[in-house]
């Protein structure tokens, strides 16, 4: 199947922090597969920036060693690396910017991104640099890598650094999972058939899980990690942009700012959740040693080398959307580290048929289950009752229309970076952050966190390799539902 793809103008895409985990091991990896598809235009060049003393055949170097891994054509990725340049700058310091300046200035007509892979509080130093040096003009777009902020206090001071260099249209706050195929998808499925959008209100769904679910422990973000937790790394933005696409009217447009304006509907919806209603609504966990993909594991406290941390790696909630079209319908939200398997998934859990006409022997009905698979094998499922075939009577067998996007189009998926990355260089920010966004979720996740510090109870521990705190199995349990096992 060939692809078709939009034109992108020539563009210089600058990465600070150039050398770091996200750079290496997606943002780089996600341009050259651009590239290879023919997606960068001859022209463009791609510029990291830290603070190692590099040059640019010694990042050319670093980075051919991680690409070439991958089993990347030796000839493509040649001609790749001939686009990419380096130079070593200190955010909080004057040498060397003007020699950046000058390199930038030296394809004045490009399109400008300027990608803050760094932590956030260098934005306001990078940006205050970059419109010293008038790099801010109307071509230049910068990306904003979450977390925005650990509350709405910072994440307002940290937007009103930036917005003092660059228009909010010039401002993409990034959250990569929306630029998953399943996510994208959603929108397809809900306004794209007539199968499902009359029923995708409180009439005919139950409700609503959402489960981002890692193996891996802290690794190489120990300390950013300790400082923040899963609702500030995780369930601020991830989940609640997820929750957002779920859950938000039918936009009159795929315009970026009708469908962004039904997001924030749904944000500002949000039931609130505080220390009336924490302690029944939300559980925190922490992961002690266990076993995980088929290793013994060490537990948070001995990662962080046996130190007292009272921060979660684990929460699973209830949250309640106060509109019309989803009263009375909860929607289940967890996630954490250290668990069974690694999986990011979206099911939407219909309501039972109001009565059964077939006899105890055919077996009991199930609800129909509408599963949206983020990762891995990205895919829709659709659990339906069917008769079991075969003669002496009529048996029930709950079974799934499958489709994996893999195995139906025939190519493999691009990651999330390879569509968002691109989306900025044409100037597309329908599927990134507005300032508003982000200051709603914060205010609602503001209560839960200072909930937690106000009852001053720990994180409960859970073994690795299990799914949480059994707290978090009782929270849906006591409404008489269970978590989504793709085997059932």
């Amino acid at each position: 199947m060939t692809a078709t793809f939009q034109k992108v103008d020539t563009f210089d895409l600058v990465i600070f922090g150039g050398t770091g985990d996200l750079a290496l091991r997606k943002l780089l990896p996600a341009l050259f597969h651009r590239y290879a598809d023919g997606q960068i235009p001859a022209g463009s060049r791609i510029v990291g920036v830290a603070r190692e003393p590099l040059d640019d055949a010694g990042y050319r170097a670093q980075l051919r060693d991680s690409l070439a891994g991958n089993g990347a054509d030796p000839g493509k990725l040649d001609a790749f690396l001939q686009q990419v340049f380096y130079r070593p700058l200190d955010a909080r310091k004057d040498e060397g910017w003007d020699a950046f300046a000058a390199l930038i200035g030296e394809q004045p007509g490009h399109v400008r991104v300027f990608y803050l892979s760094t932590s956030p509080e260098l934005f306001e130093d990078i940006c205050r640099r970059l419109g010293e040096c008038g790099l801010n003009g109307e071509h230049s777009r910068v990306v904003l890598e979450k977390p925005i902020g650990r509350d709405l206090a910072s994440a307002n001071r940290i937007n009103d650094a930036v917005g003092k260099v660059f228009a909010e249209s010039q401002t993409y706050r990034i959250d990569h999972y929306l630029g998953k195929e399943t996510v994208q998808n959603l929108l397809a499925l809900r306004f794209g058939n007539a199968l499902f959008e009359p029923l995708w209100n409180a009439s005919h769904i139950d409700h609503v899980q959402i489960t981002v679910a890692e193996t891996l422990g802290l690794g190489r973000r120990a300390g950013y990690y300790d400082r923040a937790g899963a609702l500030r790394d995780m369930v601020q933005n991830h989940l609640l942009q997820l929750l957002c696409m779920v859950a938000m009217e039918p936009p009159a447009s795929l315009t970026p700012d009708a469908v962004r304006d039904e997001k924030l509907k749904v944000l500002r919806s949000l039931k609130r959740i505080d220390d009336s209603n924490a302690g029944q609504l939300t559980v925190r966990g922490q992961y002690r040693a266990g076993v995980a993909e088929g290793q013994s594991v060490p537990g948070y406290p001995d990662e962080l080398n046996g130190a007292k941390s009272d921060t979660e790696t684990f929460v699973a909630l209830k949250a309640e959307i106060e509109n019309w079209r989803w009263a009375g319908v909860p929607f289940y939200l967890r996630t954490g580290k250290r668990l069974p398997e690694r999986v990011s998934e979206i099911v939407v859990a219909f309501k039972p048929v109001p009565h059964s006409i077939f006899g105890a022997s055919a077996g009991p009905l199930a609800q129909n289950r509408l599963v949206l698979r983020l990762q891995p094998d990205e895919g829709v499922k659709l659990w339906l009752t069917i008769k079991d075939p075969g003669p002496g009577g009529l048996r029930l067998r709950h079974v799934p229309l499958d489709m994996s996007f893999a195995e139906a189009f025939g190519v493999a998926q691009p990651d999330a970076y390879e569509r968002l990355l691109l989306d900025v260089v044409r100037g597309n920010p329908t599927l990134f952050m507005r300032r508003d966004e982000v200051e709603a979720a914060w205010r609602w996740a503001d209560p839960i966190l200072a909930a937690w510090a106000e009852g001053n109870e720990a994180p409960r521990p859970y073994a690795a390799g299990s799914w949480g705190p059994s707290a978090a199995v009782a929270l849906i349990e006591r409404d008489g539902r269970t978590w989504h096992e793709d085997s059932e």
